[in-house]
């Protein structure tokens, strides 16, 4: 298996175990922490209501509602351009992949003193936006028979 698709699977898999872990130290059902489903639920509460959630700022709603937008992003259209996708709309992904990266370390930044509070589902549901964008960078790189474009053959001799 080439290395590109190693690091999306490795994305992927890194995604769905972040799902199960806790991301913040309080948790609204689970007293060891808000599991990575649960924080999907709290950071999308602004468009699709969650019992007892709500955002002290319209631009923290802003921010949490796009970091959600982020993760069926990641899911479903990852998975789709990696089956079906051009080398330019994997070129594509990967830049959106990536900005999608940066952006969500808002949560980080956010927090303030309080990111202590933050946990391992975070960094790995953050991590995994960083892997998928680095293998799709790569698998952008390679020609339909798995060899590298003629660009980046010379990046790669240089």
């Amino acid at each position: 298996m080439r290395k590109p698709y190693l690091l999306i699977i490795g994305a992927w898999l890194v995604h769905t175990v972040a799902w199960f872990l806790p991301v913040l130290k309080e948790g609204v059902t689970f007293p060891h922490g808000l599991l990575g489903w649960e924080a999907f639920r709290v950071a999308a509460s602004a468009v699709w209501p969650y019992e007892n959630i709500e955002f002290e700022a319209r631009y923290y709603a802003v921010l949490a509602t796009i970091s959600a937008v982020t993760t069926p992003l990641f899911i479903f259209s990852s998975v789709w351009v990696v089956l079906r996708g051009t080398r330019a709309l994997r070129h594509v992904s990967a830049w959106v992949a990536t900005i999608a990266f940066i952006f969500n370390v808002h949560w980080y930044v956010l927090f303030g003193s309080d990111r202590k509070n933050l946990r391992i589902g975070y960094f790995l549901w953050w991590l995994s936006f960083l892997l998928v964008a680095l293998g799709l960078f790569a698998l952008s790189r390679q020609t339909t028979d798995n060899t590298l474009t003629p660009s980046a053959k010379s990046q790669v001799l240089d």
